[in-house]
């Protein structure tokens, strides 16, 4: 029985490493104004326009920061397009690649294609593997 205890205990000291191993890669970061949050994946490398961005940028503030436009980016619906009477602007969402930097999500508005735009996911992966079309 002894023996049972010190392995549980060895098994949770494992899993909480893991855990926060984890939670250091992914972080929730409030948005500009504070109306919603946002993920960071990654750390950007300083100094570069990654490392500038903020949840809850626009698709125009980004390009202007980034002095560029995407390499390559692709929309998506997300679930909540199927919520009845959602009228949120996160029905649809768009990916965006910046070769060198990595992966940007960003609202893409509602299913009626008003509003989105704002940047709620910054994925740091200079590879690209981020992009998933």
């Amino acid at each position: 029985m002894r023996n049972w205890g010190i392995g549980a205990a060895l098994a949770l000291v494992v899993a909480s490493g893991t855990v926060v191993a984890n939670e250091a890669q992914t972080r929730e970061v409030q948005s500009q104004d504070g109306s919603f949050t946002g993920e960071i994946v990654g750390t950007p490398a300083e100094g570069s326009g990654f490392a500038q961005l903020q949840i809850g940028m626009s698709m125009q503030d980004v390009q202007e920061l980034l002095d560029r436009a995407p390499d390559r980016f692709h929309t998506y619906e997300s679930g909540k397009r199927w919520i009845p009477f959602y009228f949120g602007n996160d029905a649809t969402r768009l990916q965006a690649l910046f070769r060198g930097e990595g992966c940007l999500i960003f609202t893409g508005g509602n299913v009626w294609g008003g509003g989105g735009s704002e940047l709620i996911q910054i994925e740091v992966d200079p590879e690209g593997g981020c992009y998933q079309p």
